[in-house]
């Protein structure tokens, strides 16, 4: 496991004024969708990343916590499943969309739990190297309680055990995948989406695209055709679908990674639009295919 290098911490003393002065998007009619996956596990849809919940004999585990303006709307769902208090949330990295509302649930006593690169990130503020937007750094409640440094964790809430497992340098470099073995239910956080797109290679913040294939290898090993997969974005996900994914990606590494090799450059890969087939289905638009050649190819700017 590769922890960020403490110089990075630096970066927390950078206020980064244009955040706090951007104008919210307005996500007052957003409302909170439950699906029930079976054996007391339920996924929730509304903004950002898909939340699970696993319902325990005296608790419960929550995976996610999208944006911190709809946490009384998604307190509100919970409560509709069971009377029961949430015992952890679990982040499964640090972008704002699943880690938004942690503070709110912190406060009500929940332990926020998370890969310990999470924390560092948080502390520290980022930046996204393809925009180059800035996140402001966060403290308190909003930094998860508790932490873990690299391979797997479990944790058993009433009942109903979560197998935390650290992908190193995938998304980022502290993305969490959960599995609910009782329920058959694995949740991916960011690593891929069922919207049948390209998922960030956040590789400024250690992300790489051999990460996602590790990960999505190990679920493709862990699931049969009766997983149900919470996927960061997008509507409920199988083993098939997982299956998609993967191959996806690992063409996508196996093209850019033979230019990178060759020495070629960033700007001289981009222009040469090497994953046009794969564009075809996967790409939202030119924007986001560009894009993604470049996060790919920074992959490997790593090692």
């Amino acid at each position: 496991m590769k922890r960020i290098a403490f110089a990075a911490l630096a970066a927390s003393t950078v206020l980064f004024a244009g955040n706090a002065l951007a104008q919210q998007p307005d996500r007052s009619q957003i409302q909170i969708k439950t699906t029930d996956l079976g054996n007391k596990t339920y996924m929730l849809e509304g903004a950002g990343g898909n939340i699970t919940i696993a319902v325990g004999t005296d608790g419960l585990i929550m995976v996610d916590t999208q944006f911190a303006d709809l946490s009384d709307r998604i307190k509100a769902a919970i409560k509709a499943i069971s009377p029961l208090p949430v015992k952890y949330t679990i982040l499964t990295h640090f972008h704002g969309d699943h880690t938004g509302g942690v503070a709110n649930f912190q406060k009500d006593g929940v332990v926020g739990l998370a890969q310990d690169n999470i924390r560092l990130r948080l502390l520290g503020g980022t930046t996204n190297g393809t925009t180059g937007n800035k996140t402001a750094p966060v403290s308190g409640d909003a930094i998860p309680k508790e932490t873990y440094f690299g391979g797997t964790k479990e944790i058993v809430v009433g009942g109903r055990k979560a197998v935390l497992t650290h992908y190193y340098n995938a998304h980022t470099d502290g993305d969490t995948g959960v599995y609910f073995p009782d329920a058959n239910v694995i949740a991916t956080g960011d690593i891929m989406n069922n919207n049948h797109r390209y998922q960030q290679v956040d590789f400024f913040n250690g992300g790489d695209i051999r990460g996602m294939i590790r990960a999505t290898n190990d679920w493709l090993r862990i699931a049969n055709d009766q997983t149900k997969v919470v996927v960061g974005h997008g509507p409920l996900a199988s083993k098939a679908k997982v299956a998609e994914y993967n191959e996806m990606v690992k063409k996508a590494r196996e093209i850019v990674e033979k230019l990178y090799r060759e020495g070629k450059s960033e700007d001289e890969v981009v222009a040469m639009d090497p994953l046009k087939e794969l564009n075809a289905t996967w790409a939202a638009d030119a924007n986001q295919a560009r894009n993604y050649v470049k996060q790919v190819y920074n992959s490997f700017k790593r090692s």
